[in-house]
C-alpha cells in the first residue's frame, strides 16, 4: 500500500466522519420539534424505550449522541436509570441502518435501476439538491434538509475514497498476511474495539471495515470478531461523557458497556461452539459490505432479544460496579444535553413551565394570605419565591449557552421566548412575596382596611388571578388566542388600581382612612399592578414567538390606541366583569 493510498484512506475517513456529523446534526434539528414527545415516551417502559431508542438513532444517525443524551438526562434527574436500558438497546439496533445504507456501495449490476441505487449514482444529485436548498430555501427547516443531503453525499464520497484507496490491496501478499492474523478472534475483537474507541464513531469504523472488505480476502470468520469489538468500542463515548457526573449517570455508561461485553461474550461462545460442532461453511467465505451490515444487525438484534428481559439485572450490575456515594449537587440541567440541542430546549421548556405554574400558585396563595394571614402560608410563598429564584438563575445561564448552539428555527424561537419570560415569572413571585409581607404588616399592626377598600381590592384580586392564569396558560400551551386576552385585561387592571387609589385619597380627606393604612394599600396596589405588567410581557413573548410580530413595542402601541376591534371588545368585556360599581 503506497503512501498515497494511506493519505487517500485517511482523507476518505475524514470526509466520512465530517459527513456523518453534518448529516446527524441536521437531522437532529429537523426532528427537534418531535423530540419532546419522543422523550416522554422513552420514560414509559423498556419496550417503548427500545422502540424510541431505535427511532431516534435512525432519525439523527448517531447512537453516540443518544448515549450522551441519556447520560445528560439521568444526570439532570430527568430520566430514571432503569428506563435507559431499552433506549440503549434500541440505539444499538438503530445504528445498524447506517451500515445497510453504506452497503449499497458494494452493489454490482448492469441493470440501470440497480445501478441507480449505488451511492456514486445518486450522491451527486443529493449534493446538488442539498446545495440548492441551502442557497435558495427561505425557511431554516429546508436549509437543514439541504445540509443533511450534503452531509450524506460527503459521507458517501468518503466511503468511495476509502474503498478506492484499499482496492490495490486485493493483489497484495502483505495484505493477505495481515488479514490472516485476524483469524484469531481475540485479535479481531481488540482491533475493532481500539479503532472504534479512537475515532469515536462505530459508523465510521464499520464503514472502514466495509471498505476493506471490497478489497477481497476478508472472510466472515475474520470480520465477525471485528464487528463484535466495534460494538464494545462504541461505548468509549459513553464512558468519556460520564466523567464528572453523578452516580446514576456513571451507571448509564456501565449499562451500555456491560450490555455489549455480555452480548459479545455470549455471541462468541455460542457462535464458535456451534462452529466447532457443526462446522459453518460460510466462515471461510468472502464477506462483502452487505454481509458486514447483516452480521452487525444480527448481533445487535439477538443481543437485545437475549438481554432485554434481564434489564433489572443489568441495573443491579451497574449499581454493584458504581457504588452509591454522597454526591455533590448536580447541574440543574446537564451540559451534555447540548449534544442534542432540541432535547435540551425541550427540557428547558418543561422547567420554565414548572416555573410559570409556581409563579401563578404563589400569586394565588399570596391573595389568599391577604384575607387570612398565616405563618405557614407565608413560609410557603417565601419557599416558592426562593425556588423560582434558583430556577431563574440556573435556567437563564443555561439558556444563554444553549442559544449559542446550532438550533432549528423553531427551537430558536422557543429559546427566545423562555429567555424573555423567565425573568418575568421570577418578578411575579417577588411581588407575590411582597403581598405576603403586606399581609404580615396588616396582621402585626392590627390594621383594618375600610369596608369599601376591602370590596374594591376583592375585585382587583380576582382580575389579577385571572390575568396570571391566562398568561401562564398561554405560555404553557403557546396559545396566541389566550395571549391576546392579556393586554386588554392588563389595561383594565391599570384602571382599577388608579380608581382605587383615587378612592383612598377621597377617604383619607374625609377622615374615613388613615395614612398608615394607605401605605399598606398603596403597596398592595403597586404589586398587583406590577404582576399584571409582567403578565403582559409574557403574553407579548408568546405572541412574538408564535406569530409574525417583529416589534413588540409597536404591537403594544397599536393595540392600546383602541383601534383594534378585538382588543376593544375584550377590554369592554373585562371592564364590565371587573366593575367597581
Amino acid at each position: 500500500m503506497t503512501i498515497f493510498s494511506v493519505f487517500t484512506l485517511l482523507g476518505g475517513l475524514a470526509f466520512f466522519i465530517f459527513g456523518m456529523n453534518q448529516m446527524s446534526q441536521s437531522l437532529e434539528k429537523i426532528a427537534g420539534s418531535r423530540m419532546e414527545a419522543i422523550i416522554d415516551k422513552m420514560t414509559k417502559n423498556r419496550f417503548v424505550g427500545l422502540l424510541m431508542g431505535c427511532v431516534i438513532t435512525i432519525a439523527i444517525q448517531s447512537s453516540s449522541a443518544v448515549t450522551v443524551m441519556l447520560v445528560g438526562l439521568v444526570n439532570s434527574g430527568l430520566m430514571n436509570l432503569g428506563n435507559t436500558i431499552g433506549v440503549i438497546m434500541g440505539s444499538n439496533i438503530g445504528t445498524t441502518v447506517t451500515a445497510w445504507i453504506m452497503s449499497l456501495i458494494g452493489l454490482s449490476s448492469e441493470n440501470p435501476f440497480v445501478r441507480m441505487l449505488k451511492p456514486e449514482s445518486f450522491s451527486p444529485l443529493l449534493a446538488f439538491i442539498g446545495i440548492a436548498l441551502m442557497m435558495v430555501a427561505k425557511t431554516q427547516k429546508k436549509k437543514d434538509v439541504g445540509n443533511a443531503f450534503v452531509g450524506f453525499a460527503v459521507l458517501m464520497y468518503g466511503m468511495l475514497l476509502m474503498s478506492g484507496s484499499v482496492a490495490p490491496l486485493a493483489d497484495s501478499p502483505q495484505f493477505s498476511k495481515i488479514l490472516t492474523a485476524f483469524n484469531n478472534p481475540l485479535l479481531g475483537i481488540l482491533t475493532g474495539l481500539v479503532v472504534t474507541a479512537v475515532i469515536q464513531s462505530s459508523a465510521a469504523s464499520v464503514g472502514m471495515l466495509q471498505a476493506l472488505s471490497m478489497a477481497g480476502g476478508m472472510t466472515y470468520g475474520m470480520a465477525i470478531p471485528i464487528i463484535m469489538g466495534q460494538n464494545i468500542g462504541t461505548c468509549a463515548t459513553a464512558i468519556l461523557s460520564s466523567i464528572g457526573v453523578g452516580t446514576n449517570a456513571k451507571r448509564v455508561a456501565v449499562i451500555h458497556l456491560s450490555f455489549n461485553i455480555i452480548g459479545t461474550t455470549i455471541f462468541m461462545i455460542v457462535f464458535y461452539g456451534l462452529h466447532f460442532l457443526v462446522d459453518f461453511a460460510f466462515v471461510d467465505h468472502m464477506i462483502d459490505p452487505a454481509g458486514i451490515a447483516l452480521c452487525h444487525s444480527i448481533f445487535n438484534i439477538a443481543t437485545t432479544a437475549l438481554l432485554l428481559p434481564f434489564s433489572g439485572k443489568l441495573v443491579k450490575l451497574a449499581e454493584k460496579v458504581i457504588k452509591s456515594e454522597p454526591e455533590e449537587q448536580i447541574a440543574f440541567l446537564d451540559e451534555r444535553l447540548f449534544a442534542t440541542p432540541s432535547v435540551a430546549v425541550s427540557e428547558c421548556s418543561s422547567m420554565s413551565i414548572e416555573m410559570a405554574l409556581m409563579a401563578e400558585d404563589s400569586v394565588s396563595k399570596a391573595i389568599e394570605n391577604l384575607h387570612a394571614p398565616s405563618e405557614e402560608l407565608g413560609a410557603e410563598i417565601k419557599k416558592m419565591e426562593e425556588k423560582i429564584d434558583v430556577f431563574e438563575d440556573h435556567l437563564g445561564a443555561y439558556l444563554v449557552r444553549l442559544s449559542q448552539s446550532s438550533l432549528s428555527e423553531r427551537d430558536n424561537k422557543v429559546t427566545a421566548r423562555m429567555l424573555h419570560s423567565i425573568g418575568n415569572f421570577e418578578r411575579i413571585s417577588d411581588h407575590a412575596l411582597n403581598l405576603a409581607e403586606s399581609a404580615d404588616e396588616i396582621n402585626d399592626k392590627r390594621l383594618e382596611l375600610s369596608e369599601q377598600a376591602i370590596k374594591e381590592l376583592g375585585v382587583l384580586e380576582e382580575a389579577v388571578k385571572e390575568i396570571t392564569h391566562i398568561a401562564t396558560k398561554a405560555y404553557e400551551t403557546a396559545d396566541i388566542a389566550l395571549a391576546e386576552k392579556v393586554e386588554p385585561l392588563e389595561q383594565v387592571i391599570d384602571m382599577l388600581t388608579e380608581t382605587i387609589r383615587m378612592g383612598h385619597i377621597d377617604r383619607l380627606q374625609s377622615g374615613d382612612c388613615t395614612i398608615e393604612r394607605g401605605f399598606v394599600l398603596a403597596d398592595i396596589l403597586n404589586n398587583c399592578e406590577r404582576i399584571s405588567d409582567h403578565c403582559s410581557n409574557i403574553a407579548v413573548a408568546v405572541l412574538e414567538s408564535e406569530s409574525e410580530i417583529n416589534d413588540p413595542h409597536e404591537y403594544l402601541r397599536q393595540i392600546k390606541t383602541m383601534d383594534n376591534p378585538v382588543f376593544q371588545q375584550l377590554f369592554d368585556l373585562y371592564k364590565e366583569k371587573y366593575s367597581l360599581a
